[in-house]
Formats: C-alpha cells, sequence, structure tokens
C-alpha cells in the first residue's frame, strides 16, 4: 500500500510537470524554426528588403484608398480621416503582429490535403508550433511598419483629452487585439482538419476582418456590428477601445467599460480555440494513402 501510495504521489506531479515541459517544449520548437527560416532569410538580404518593401507598399495601399475618399467627402459615418487612421493603424498593427506570429496557419489545409501533416505528427515536439512557424516570413514586418506609421499620424493629428486609462488603452487593444487575431487563426486552422480546404474561409475572418475594422461601425448595418461584437468578437481588436479613446459611442448599447475587456476576450478566444484545435487534431486521419 505505501508503495502504491508512493507511486501515487510520483506520478500526480509527473503529470503537472509534463503539461508545463510540453508547453516550454513548443515554445522553444517555435523559436528554433523561426531561426532556421530567419537565417535562411537572412542569407539573401537584397530579397528580404525587396520583398518586406513591397509588402509595406501593398498594405499601404489600403489606407491610399481611404485617403482618395477624403479627397471627396469631408467624413465617413461621422469620422474624419485622423480618427479612421486610428482605427486602421490600431487593427493593421494588430493584425501584422499576429500574422507575423501566426499566418502560417493558413497552410495547414494544403498538408492536410496532401498528407504531409503526417511528417510533424511523428515528431516529438507540439504540431502547433511546427505548423505556427513554418515558413515565417519577416517580410511581414512591412505590414506592422505601415500599420504603426498610420497609427503614429492618427495620435499626432487628432485632439484627444488623454487621460492614464486612454494612454494604456493604446498598447491593449494593439496586444490584445493581435492575440484576438492569433485565436482566429489558430481555430481556422482547426476548421481545416475537417474541410481539409477551407483556407479562404479562414481569410474571411483574419484578412477580411482586419479590413472590416479598418472602417467606422456607423457604416455597417446593426446585424453586421451585432455579429462582429458578440459571435466573432473582432469588435475588441480596436473599435470598443479606440472609440472609448476618441469618446465616441459605440453603435450597439453596450456600458463604456467593456472597452476595457479586450484581454479577457483574447483569453476566452484563445480558450475555446486551444480545444478546437485538439478537437481537430484528434479528427485526424490522414490522407488514407
Amino acid at each position: 500500500m505505501a508503495e502504491v501510495r508512493a507511486g501515487r504521489e510520483v506520478r500526480e506531479p509527473e503529470t503537472e510537470f509534463a503539461e508545463r515541459s510540453r508547453l516550454v517544449e513548443g515554445v522553444r520548437a517555435y523559436g528554433l524554426i523561426v531561426a532556421m527560416w530567419l537565417r535562411s532569410t537572412m542569407a539573401y538580404r537584397a530579397s528580404f528588403v525587396m520583398t518586406a518593401l513591397g509588402n509595406f507598399l501593398v498594405t499601404g495601399f489600403d489606407f491610399v484608398t481611404i485617403m482618395l475618399m477624403f479627397g471627396h467627402v469631408d467624413a465617413l459615418g461621422g469620422f474624419t480621416l485622423p480618427e479612421i487612421a486610428l482605427l486602421y493603424g490600431a487593427s493593421a498593427t494588430a493584425f501584422g503582429l499576429s500574422d507575423l506570429v501566426l499566418g502560417s496557419m493558413d497552410r495547414l489545409g494544403r498538408r492536410v490535403r496532401d498528407g504531409t501533416l503526417d511528417t510533424l505528427l511523428v515528431r516529438p515536439v507540439p504540431v502547433l508550433a511546427q505548423v505556427a512557424a513554418d515558413r515565417f516570413a519577416l517580410r511581414r514586418l512591412g505590414r506592422i511598419t505601415q500599420g504603426l506609421l498610420v497609427l503614429g499620424y492618427a495620435l499626432l493629428t487628432l485632439d484627444i483629452a488623454w487621460t492614464p486609462l486612454k494612454v494604456v488603452m493604446l498598447p491593449l487593444m494593439v496586444l490584445s487585439g493581435a492575440a484576438i487575431f492569433g485565436a482566429v487563426f489558430v481555430a481556422g486552422a482547426a476548421f481545416q482538419f475537417y474541410a481539409q480546404d477551407a483556407s479562404e474561409v479562414q481569410s474571411a475572418f483574419t484578412y477580411g476582418g482586419t479590413t472590416l475594422l479598418q472602417y467606422p461601425p456607423s457604416i455597417f448595418a446593426q446585424d453586421l456590428v451585432r455579429g462582429v461584437t458578440f459571435v466573432v468578437p473582432l469588435a475588441f481588436v480596436s473599435w470598443l477601445p479606440a472609440l472609448y479613446v476618441l469618446g465616441r459611442d459605440y453603435p450597439v448599447d453596450l456600458p463604456r467599460w467593456v472597452a476595457f475587456l479586450p484581454p479577457v476576450v483574447a483569453a476566452v478566444c484563445w480558450v475555446l480555440a486551444g480545444l478546437a484545435w485538439r478537437a481537430g487534431l484528434r479528427a485526424y486521419r490522414s490522407t488514407g494513402s
């Protein structure tokens, strides 16, 4: 009996330790794979500079389009150009950070379809870390740089009555927004275990989501605004916190303190995305060949 009790006392801590070790191992593996791709990228520095610059310019056309609109109107949905620049800069920067870290998740459907995911399953490394770090593209820094420049323009142009809470809100919405987009990337990848070729569906919520958030919610139908608030909570990326900073009301009747919930929403999204990922991974049956 003493041996059984002793065995229990040993096994339970070992289980908890194994879970923590697996998490640490996953982060370490992600870092090692990213470092490998960075070395590969830096071997052709001129190519990297050109692709990063191209990424910067291509994503910049989105804001150029908005500027062209304001060549004909003074406001869009009641928002001035600097106010929309705040929405644009916050969402673009948040999405850029998530796309840099987890943008490769949209390649999972291709791996499921051709069976190359099997090679990742036999390695003693968490599959999520391998998929996320696969073909890490440093050129995506161009999107982040462009978003930060637009955000800087907005902050320099807008006449905001700054308070300590509004100052804290800026990094809060960017980092929490990146985490929310990251959870959407993982959840979309988990869906591809079943759909096998659904990268377009995933892109509708990631790339499409950031495009949606670049415009004020007042120009969209109430049902759409409610959908991105209560169903897929992309509104917590930039709309709610940015409108708090601007001192504007949200189209959906919500209390002001909801603007401080992005970290909580991000945590809940990651829990749900993690559960979806585990369920999808368990359901994977290879290609059958």
